[in-house]
């Protein structure tokens, strides 16, 4: 079986596998150590994150082995990391439409039609930001972490405007909903100080 087949799967199922979720994922099940033994057992176990970024690392860390010629981790640099991210579109299971398809820009294409299965540009974006995460963990130096590199980024956001166009999908991040506004006399109530204050 190979290994890189079910990327887009455990990506999908991990859909906050972004590396800032990383403390919050883990930082989660460690708040209640102590209250009791299931809690400081759950504690222990590694959430999803942690796996899918183990998997991801030792994943990759093979591809460097199998590389021609094989790659130490010291001398891997963005170009080796894009090598890498191109070799995975042969897994991918995300229909991306050609230009020339009549589907193109299609949302929800009516049937079926030859255009090439790549990976999900939030698949290869929560897969960077895992192993951006992983090699800083790994002993690697932030300022030379190949995941953080410019050509990475450049084609990261590439490949999220072609599949933007290509598949009708719209990858604008959204806005935060702020509260709604409170009545003016309901501010003025909370904002002045209490009547009894002023007497002292």
């Amino acid at each position: 079986m190979d290994p890189f087949a079910d990327l887009e799967t455990s990506n999908s199922e991990n859909a906050g596998g972004n590396s800032n979720n990383s403390s919050a994922a883990s930082g989660a099940g460690a708040g209640g150590a102590g209250t009791s033994s299931s809690s400081s057992a759950a504690s222990n176990t590694p959430s999803r994150y942690e796996n899918q970024k183990r998997r991801d690392w030792n994943t990759f860390c093979q591809y460097l082995k199998n590389h021609r010629p094989p790659l130490t981790l010291s001398r891997c640099s963005g170009a080796h990391v894009l090598e890498f991210l191109r070799y995975l579109d042969q897994f991918g299971k995300t229909k991306v439409h050609t230009p020339i398809c009549p589907f193109y820009g299609h949302p929800n294409p009516p049937a079926p039609c030859p255009c090439p299965l790549k990976q999900a540009w939030g698949s290869l974006d929560a897969l960077i930001g895992r192993l951006r995460a992983a090699y800083e963990e790994n002993g690697g130096k932030p300022e030379t972490n190949p995941f953080g590199a410019r050509a990475v980024r450049l084609y990261l956001r590439e490949v999220r405007d072609l599949q933007s166009k290509a598949r009708g999908i719209s990858y604008e991040k959204k806005k935060r909903k702020r509260p709604p506004p409170q009545p003016q006399a309901q501010r003025l109530m909370t904002s002045a100080p209490p009547s009894g204050s002023s007497e002292a």
